[in-house]
């Protein structure tokens, strides 16, 4: 058998091997990479959640105005406290940061109304363009 004949078979065995025990890695659903980039962030520092930080368009507007009076009131609070840290050029004491699983938990406040509005929207224009 000659070299490349024996290099051949060796590398065709490596190859089928490593494809039965290879793994599909994805970093789509990783934990510890969603909680490492929320960490590094830093509006958590400032106390303020996921949807306190989202652009204000004209959905996210809507949306704001039809959450509750008291949700409403704790993201201006949220808000105006991570200003004032702003100003001052410090951060929360660590104890007041929200963490990953209540950012998970209650940091998600905007996102079914803002669903609701975005789902309106296509829908009008979807009416419009068929008139």
């Amino acid at each position: 058998m000659s070299f490349i004949a024996a290099s051949t078979r060796c590398l065709r065995q490596l190859t089928t091997t490593a494809t039965r025990q290879t793994q599909i890695r994805t970093f789509v659903d990783n934990v510890a990479l969603k909680r490492w980039a929320y960490n590094l962030s830093a509006f958590n520092q400032l106390g303020l959640y996921h949807d306190d930080c989202l652009y204000e368009n004209d959905d996210v507007k809507e949306a704001l105005n039809r959450i509750p009076s008291h949700l409403l009131d704790e993201r201006a609070f949220r808000i105006q406290r991570a200003v004032q840290c702003s100003v001052q050029k410090t951060v929360l004491p660590k104890d007041q940061w929200p963490t990953y699983e209540e950012d998970r938990e209650k940091g998600r406040y905007l996102q079914p109304y803002l669903d609701e509005v975005v789902k309106e929207r296509l829908e009008k224009e979807a009416w419009a363009k068929q008139a």
